[in-house]
């Protein structure tokens, strides 16, 4: 026979069946929740930089970092082992060309120029000393050749006369014999003095030519020394801004030592330097990107240094815009040379999460507001864009700004103002 069970006996078997019902119903919405939390965090709006996702065409670029120097700079050197007697001007002065900077102690140097002047002097005299001598000699050996040259005309009339007394029978043929051979013993004698003559001639020439590329030389050499005391007299060699100047009164300074060095300041270029691994990436002709600050030139790279130093090649950056107000001497830039160009490509903005061809976890912005994560596949690059392989369409918005502290998270909630 059934018996009814005590009502607080049903209240607990209902209590206990509810509880195993509930209870799991319970934990995952805990789970959930829990998870949901863990993986999501908010970002305030004003802290997020997002870039839209675009489609077009990339110049792709290698970076390089570069320097402002002046587009025309010229250092001045000391010509001659001296020392500073004045100092005419200061740093940051400008000058016209031909404006002195110093002077120099050049007491030897207009010795040493004066010296060679006394040389070359003596070297010309010496030319025309010989050039007479040589005149006299030539010209008493050719009134020897016409005397010869009668005597055996006259010789030549005595062996006729001879032959025609012979042949009437007044003459002998020894007389005959006799007048021929002194006939051509006196011919002979006259061709060995044209000969003579003819080899003279050119030995005196060669000996003039001679006399004269002496001379020709020592008048060279004068006009080096001239010159190189003309340099040691220093002065602008164009209009120009004195940026260093040795102003060491009474210090002994060798040749080839730094005086001085002027550049114009109103045009600039940009020296660069790239590592070389990269190198081959740049030419000569190439499209260069230089910015400074928040701006931006174009240009043209013109020169490359052949061999490396250190690992690094440098090379030089001709500018569009070579007299930009944004230019000072001294200034770092950044450089990105054009080396191929990517055509109808998705791109985004470039920024500090870029470093280099990869896969990277970023966060895009969905239609109700939150940033997710995504995996995306980045490649090529240049100051401005980064080409987007691959995780994005165009029209996506991604953030761009540093998401480093948010990599954790799967979503982040946007707090808008």
């Amino acid at each position: 026979m059934d018996r009814e069970l005590p009502r607080e006996e049903l209240k607990k078997m209902r209590r206990k069946k509810i509880l195993a019902i509930t209870l799991p119903v319970v934990t995952v919405v805990a789970v959930t929740v829990c998870v949901a939390i863990f993986n999501s965090t908010a970002i305030n709006e004003e802290d997020l930089q997002l870039s839209e996702v675009l489609k077009g065409e990339i110049e792709t670029s290698v970076n390089a970092t570069g320097k402002v120097v002046p587009a025309y700079e010229e250092t001045v050197v000391s010509p001659v082992s001296t020392k500073i007697i004045e100092i005419y001007c200061q740093e940051g002065d400008k000058v016209e060309k031909g404006t002195p900077l110093l002077r120099l102690d050049l007491q030897t140097a207009e010795a040493d120029v004066r010296k060679m002047a006394d040389e070359l002097s003596m070297r010309r005299y010496a030319t025309k000393q010989s050039e007479l001598s040589s005149h006299t000699f030539l010209t008493n050996l050719e009134m020897k050749i016409k005397a010869k040259e009668m005597s055996v005309a006259e010789l030549s009339a005595e062996v006729d006369n001879e032959r025609r007394l012979d042949s009437l029978g007044s003459g002998t043929g020894d007389r005959v014999r006799q007048a021929e051979l002194a006939y051509s013993t006196a011919m002979l004698e006259l061709e060995q003095m044209r000969k003579e003559l003819v080899n003279e001639r050119e030995s005196h020439a060669v000996a003039h030519k001679t006399k004269k590329l002496e001379e020709g030389i020592t008048a060279k050499n004068l006009e080096m020394l001239q010159r190189t005391l003309d340099d040691a007299r220093v002065k602008a060699p164009h209009d120009a801004t004195v940026t260093f100047l040795n102003s060491s009164i009474g210090t002994s300074i060798d040749a080839g030592e730094k005086l001085a060095v002027l550049a114009d300041l109103s045009k600039f270029k940009i020296t660069a330097e790239i590592p070389e691994s990269e190198s081959a990436k740049v030419t000569p002709g190439a499209k260069a990107v230089v910015r400074i600050g928040k701006h931006k030139l174009t240009g043209k790279v013109t020169q490359m240094v052949p061999q490396a130093i250190g690992g690094i090649i440098t090379f030089t950056v001709l500018l569009d815009e070579e007299n930009s107000p944004t230019l000072k001497a001294g200034l770092r830039t950044g450089v990105g040379v054009v080396y191929e160009v990517l055509p109808d490509v998705m791109m985004i903005s470039n920024g500090a999460y870029y470093r280099g061809p990869d896969e990277y976890s970023m966060f895009v912005l969905t239609s109700g507001g939150k940033l997710e994560k995504r995996r995306v596949t980045l490649g090529e690059s240049n100051y401005e864009f980064v080409e987007v392989r691959s995780g994005l369409k165009p029209g996506d918005k991604v953030a761009v700004s540093d998401m480093t502290d948010y990599m954790k998270y799967s979503s982040i909630k946007v707090k808008r103002k």
